[in-house]
């Protein structure tokens, strides 16, 4: 029987299961690096809903039956790829479903909920009643209505982003060279425009080599007074330290931030030490993707997958 491991919460999990049957044999591996590698030894496949472990080229070198990584995830940069490629194990991600993650929304609603929450300053006006205060001039909220929002990717997320964006009165500007013709309900623009312009800017792009830093110090400089930059793609988009420096200095007032360079290690990073003591950063932790209702749909299709590659 073909052995499986799978990394996740246990609603996958139950989904896993229940697709494999008697087809395979699933086991649930917590965010242990030690206790995966354990089960690599003898594993044929590894259904990957989670990001929390690197594997790495030593691990996929101690895993002699693997034959395929199935990632319920529309990412995969935290897979290392050398020893992968050279043994032909295949890799699997959701980027080649777009039909099937054409109404998966949890994504854009996370990015949306961020763009809201910088908008109002929730998170500070929270504390402040938690703190038995009253005082709602020291909470001017920027009104919806009427602003641009600059849209950065204008596949699946982003084109939610700009339908949410239209609900609220706002009008939508773009970039992306890989989407032609752009949604209707987005103007086509540089990033220079964007950054220039836009009071919301939010990216949705895939990380690669090509994408690595491409918001750069450059753009966030020159970005209009006041932007709010809402990311929850990958952190390696973006120079964070730029970003740092902009939110000290007031030219960006506010980000909301689901991801960050160098995750799930981010004790010490400089974003998580600002965010502690200054409320105009909010950052979760990469949980956008992350609802019940939608992991057991993308774990039951990444599971799929791994079977029928076998």
């Amino acid at each position: 029987m073909l052995k499986i491991v799978y990394l996740g919460s246990g609603e996958g999990f139950e989904a896993t299961k229940h697709e494999a049957l008697d087809r395979a044999e699933v086991t649930h591996c917590e965010a242990d690096k030690d206790a995966l590698l354990r089960l690599m030894h003898e594993t044929d496949g590894i259904l990957d809903a989670s990001m929390r472990i690197r594997i790495t080229n030593e691990m996929v070198k101690h895993s002699p039956r693997l034959k395929v990584i199935s990632c319920a995830t529309t990412g995969s940069d935290h897979i290392e790829r050398k020893e992968i490629d050279q043994r032909g194990i295949a890799v699997r991600t959701l980027r080649e479903d777009p039909e099937f993650l054409k109404n998966l929304t949890p994504a854009a609603e996370l990015s949306w909920t961020l763009l809201m929450a910088c908008a109002r300053r929730l998170t500070g006006a929270f504390e402040h009643t938690r703190q038995g205060k009253w005082v709602r001039e020291d909470f001017p909220g920027v009104m919806l209505n009427g602003k641009r929002l600059g849209v950065i990717g204008c596949g699946r997320i982003g084109s939610w982003m700009a339908r949410y964006a239209r609900a609220f009165g706002m009008e939508a500007i773009g970039f992306d060279p890989y989407v032609d013709p752009l949604p209707t309900d987005i103007r086509p623009a540089t990033l220079k425009e964007i950054f220039k312009t836009s009071d919301f800017v939010s990216i949705h792009v895939h990380l690669s080599d090509e994408t690595r830093g491409m918001v750069t110090r450059d753009l966030l400089e020159m970005a209009k007074p006041g932007l709010i930059f809402i990311n929850t793609s990958r952190g390696g988009l973006v120079d964070e330290q730029a970003l740092l420096d902009c939110l000290k200095s007031g030219i960006l007032s506010g980000a909301g931030l689901d991801v960050l360079d160098g995750e799930p290690d981010i004790s010490s990073h400089p974003l998580i030490q600002y965010a502690k003591d200054h409320h105009n950063l909010i950052i979760t932790p990469h949980c956008g993707g992350f609802s019940p209702d939608a992991v057991r749909l993308v774990c039951s299709h990444a599971a799929k997958k791994i079977l029928s590659y076998f």
